[in-house]
């Protein structure tokens, strides 16, 4: 009888890391039934002590069946400690139920890419979101936003403004220690940018361009806030080249937009961008580069996030190394003459050499 090989023996946490991928769907849905039926719950509330499967399916009121191969899941994922047949909550189960960070991942995960993650190779050959027809026939998902299931617009709109909204306070401190008359929020999406700033200062104009479908959500934000007489909007299939932005503009505005392109539309944008200043203008470009993260976890957060920007989003793009977006910028006649680190983000002010 042969004997197999046992590479765990000698790469134990390189086996198991392995074997965690090989699993990693499965085990996904496993941790977020657990989190949602309240089992992690009900193991937070019996805190040391912990909980028996039997007790632990009394508190989350699932079955006997169903909390232990939850429970046993969990414990794999380092979610909940064993011992002597009883489980208690690990503080990485303490993260998945209070870190506001791991649950919009995680949620975003579940409600947006998942089924569409199945598609992943088809999108990566074919250059196109194949796994976008999990919500319905749309070139890209933005044209489609508005139709989404409510779960998954809601979980996308959450990832959307989790990862830019924090960093606005600090952006408007940049943009605006110049005066700035006009405005120019290119791919302003719900509008969150443009309504900050209008109501910073009331003397400035803005002007949103986006898809129709986007300015709709722009256009409802604006009048709840009463600012809709502030904002203008401009309907543009922003990949129509061959359409120049309106000009005249002091600051025009790329809020993590550019990462939701491919390295050729990006030039064409920024082109684009430029020709859009008068005189003295700046061009600001938000963005969440991999490389510029403080922690490992939040460069994996964004590289994940490059995987729905090729099988849900559009096909083409991926979060940016900041070296490459760079070298765009310059490619396109522009100097970065100002880099602020703003937590996630770095704000970029671009002036034409």
């Amino acid at each position: 009888m042969s004997v197999q090989p046992q590479p765990n023996k000698k790469y134990p946490d390189h086996y198991r890391n392995a074997h965690r991928i090989a699993f990693a769907p499965l085990t996904f849905q496993a941790a977020r039934v657990a989190r949602d039926r309240g089992l992690l719950g009900a193991l937070e509330r019996a805190g040391d002590a912990g909980l028996v499967p039997d007790e632990a399916a009394a508190a989350a009121g699932i079955s006997l069946y169903a909390a232990r191969v939850l429970l046993e899941a969990c414990y794999s994922l380092d979610l909940c400690l064993l011992g002597e047949g009883r489980y208690s909550l690990s503080r990485s189960g303490f993260l998945l139920l209070h870190d506001e960070t791991v649950r919009v991942n995680m949620d975003f995960t579940q409600d947006v890419c998942y089924q569409g993650a199945f598609d992943l190779e088809a999108s990566l050959d074919e250059a196109r979101p194949a796994g976008l027809k999990a919500f319905g026939v749309w070139p890209t998902i933005y044209e489609g936003l508005t139709k989404l299931p409510e779960k998954a617009l809601r979980s996308w709109l959450a990832f959307d403004h989790f990862y830019s909204s924090g960093a606005f306070p600090g952006a408007l401190a940049v943009v605006f220690q110049t005066p700035v008359r006009r405005l120019l929020d290119v791919g302003g999406n719900t509008g969150k940018w443009s309504l900050l700033c209008a109501a910073h200062d009331p003397g400035v104009q803005v002007t949103i361009l986006d898809h129709p479908a986007q300015l709709e959500l722009a256009k409802s934000a604006a009048e709840a806030a009463g600012l809709a007489g502030r904002v203008e909007y401009l309907p543009m299939d922003l990949l129509d080249h061959g359409r120049l932005f309106p000009a005249g503009f002091d600051a025009v505005w790329m809020s993590q937009f550019l990462d939701c392109f491919g390295e050729a539309d990006i030039a064409q944008l920024l082109r684009r961008g430029r020709q859009a200043l008068g005189p003295g203008g700046r061009l600001y470009i938000l963005e969440t580069y991999w490389d510029r993260q403080a922690t490992p976890a939040a460069r994996d957060a964004l590289i994940g996030t490059s995987l729905y920007f090729s099988c849900m989003a559009n096909g083409t793009s991926r979060m940016y190394h900041s070296d490459d977006l760079r070298a765009l910028v310059a490619a396109e006649g522009m100097t970065v003459v100002q880099d602020v680190q703003l937590g996630y983000h770095t704000l970029w002010t671009c002036r034409p050499r």
